[in-house]
């Protein structure tokens, strides 16, 4: 089974199974895409028509990076066991659910580490057939949702699905209207993007406003369709709704504990601010590069009147001076200003060298500490909300507080939010 992640600031690597760049591309504006021959909507159909899957859910808990799942029959003996379930949820095989769910399986489930040790008991174990819903479309289920709170409009949008039992890979498809029915295997008429991955999410490109849908099936090994269309979700952003914009990289972009991503809303600090703010992050920001896309993708928002800005963290555990990140950073601001736009910095949390390498086996520059208390130093002499405050008691980022050592979890998350919100009101 292919894990979900996510891109950590920077090139991220998924630790111990696969990395996030590998294995998706993008394909933009009239491509053909993958088939939509009759003979691929027959097998997929027939796929369809001869399965029976059911969809089972569990309580989050926000500190796993991963669950175990058994499944075991009425003697006790464990009949399904899937270590690597990364979400909350899991599409049963087909050799479990045939011809429905035998009323005597029961299921439970243990929350993981990034080791794979356990952090918590074994769930009480529940009858598998009362829990589990019966799948209506024979596709991967969507799990990003927008728009259902504070901090859930983002320009870069993330396209997030369960695992399908069997695929080899999945593809999405963008499209500018709702796709058209009767036609659940071919690529819609709308098409403006479709990307494919390994992976159960994928990060948009391309910086996206208005109103669109996104839908995705599974695939095969030889990249053919196994599945129809997933149903289509909505999306949409309204530049002229938001007075306060958030711009940075993937710490702001959102996502933490390794297998959560920016649609993860627990994992992003947006979703615990007091006022709406539209989230213009994009995961793997460097400083510099956040001077060359404010142009494309602050200018649109023309009702802006605060940017709450976050970035220069992937720069400086790299190989960028602290004076490199200043220069950006006032670049940032008079841009902002031009645009009568109230520039607002924000301070930079620590990070942890030996969490990056473990979870990504990457390396870190050693003068980090040096680099990010200068950068930092400089924030605090500008209007500014001093979001790594709360962290001011730690020369690095705590395991428990960021386990992936850059991207804060939960916990660290809502600090960063109780620092703005304070500032803010």
């Amino acid at each position: 089974m292919r894990r979900k992640s996510y891109l950590a600031a920077g090139v991220a690597v998924v630790a111990f199974l696969l990395s996030v760049g590998a294995g998706w591309w993008v394909m933009e504006d009239g491509s053909s895409g993958i088939g939509s021959s009759p003979a691929m909507a027959d097998a997929a159909e027939r796929h369809a028509h001869e399965s029976s899957l059911y969809l089972l859910r569990w309580q989050e808990n926000t500190d796993a990076v991963r669950y175990e799942l058994r499944v075991t029959d009425v003697h006790g003996k464990i009949i399904f066991y899937q270590p690597y379930a990364f979400q909350n949820e899991y599409i049963l095989p087909q050799s479990l659910t045939a011809h429905g769910i035998n009323t005597g399986l029961v299921y439970a489930v243990r929350p993981l580490d990034l080791d794979g040790q356990p952090i918590g008991t074994w769930s009480k174990p529940a009858s598998l057939s009362e829990v589990a819903s019966l799948l209506t479309v024979h596709a991967p289920v969507p799990r990003s949702k927008y728009h259902v709170g504070n901090g859930t409009d983002i320009l870069y949008p993330v396209y997030s699905y369960t695992a399908y039992p069997d695929a080899a890979s999945y593809e999405v498809e963008v499209t500018d209207r709702n796709p058209e029915r009767g036609a659940d295997w071919r690529a819609s008429r709308y098409r403006v993007a479709h990307y494919t991955s390994e992976l159960t999410d994928i990060y948009d490109t391309v910086p996206r406003t208005g109103s669109y849908y996104w839908r995705v099936r599974a695939l095969d090994a030889q990249g053919q369709p196994m599945t129809t269309w997933s149903q289509a979700q909505h999306i949409e952003l309204v530049a002229e709704s938001f007075t306060v914009g958030v711009f940075g990289d993937s710490i702001s972009h959102g996502g933490g504990r390794l297998s959560y991503g920016p649609t993860d809303w627990a994992y992003s600090y947006e979703a615990y601010l007091e006022q709406p703010v539209v989230n213009l992050s994009e995961s793997g920001d460097t400083s510099e590069r956040m001077v060359e896309r404010f142009a494309r993708d602050v200018k649109p928002f023309h009702h802006l009147k605060t940017l709450l800005i976050l970035g220069g963290t992937n720069s400086l555990r790299a190989d960028t001076t602290a004076d490199d990140v200043i220069a950006d950073l006032k670049n940032i601001q008079e841009q902002a200003r031009a645009c009568g736009i109230n520039p607002v910095l924000l301070t930079l949390p620590p990070i942890n060298p030996a969490q990056i390498r473990k979870a990504f086996d990457q390396p870190t520059a050693p003068d980090w500490q040096e680099k990010l208390a200068k950068v930092n130093a400089f924030i605090r002499t500008q209007p500014h909300i001093d979001t790594a405050a709360p962290f001011a008691g730690y020369s690095e980022m705590p395991a428990d507080l960021a386990v992936d050592g850059l991207h804060g979890d939960v916990r660290a998350k809502q600090m960063m939010a109780a620092a703005i919100n304070q500032a803010l009101r």
